[in-house]
């Protein structure tokens, strides 16, 4: 058997100079893209090839039709996108929970119903093809820990005052 020498181990970071003359380099944000499209060329794209990029259920209930309610809802966001000019749009609010988002709808504000009031959603580009209800919970969180009057035996005879 041969032996082969014996590598010295790498310097440790506590040992490395940082070399300032070079300048930091910038933190660089990874570029949206839907399915291989990017939001320029997915905004450029007619509905019948936005269908074709969605998964198989907005799919279907794309080529199924949106409806008149679902048409009337993209026309109110076009109407509060066109009055807004460069700010942020008003918010338009809306009980179409089952709502697909579209890219036409980016950049609008939308209230969706959560069988109360109404929660504000910006639409981002990430949302493009899922639905409106997904991103307004429509139920209080349980909060467990808390035992109530009733939940053991030993509570019945806590006095209530």
């Amino acid at each position: 058997i041969v032996h082969q020498p014996r590598q010295p181990p790498p310097p440790r970071a506590s040992s490395l100079v940082i070399m300032s003359d070079q300048p930091r380099r910038r933190r660089t944000f990874r570029k949206f893209s839907y399915r291989g499209y990017d939001l320029d060329a997915l905004l450029g794209l007619s509905p019948k090839e936005v269908v074709e990029l969605l998964p198989a259920r907005p799919r279907r209930r794309m080529g199924r039709g949106l409806g008149k309610k679902a048409s009337y809802l993209i026309k109110k966001l076009r109407e509060a996108k066109k009055a807004a000019g460069a700010e942020k749009p008003e918010c338009v609010n809306t009980h179409l929970r089952n709502m697909l988002v579209v890219p036409e709808m980016i950049g609008s504000v939308v209230g969706v119903y959560y069988g109360k009031g109404f929660t504000p959603v910006e639409i981002k580009a990430a949302m493009v093809g899922h639905y409106l209800g997904e991103f307004s919970i429509s139920y209080r969180p349980v909060r467990h820990g808390r035992p109530g009057i009733g939940a053991t035996h030993s509570s019945r005879f806590i006095p209530l005052k």
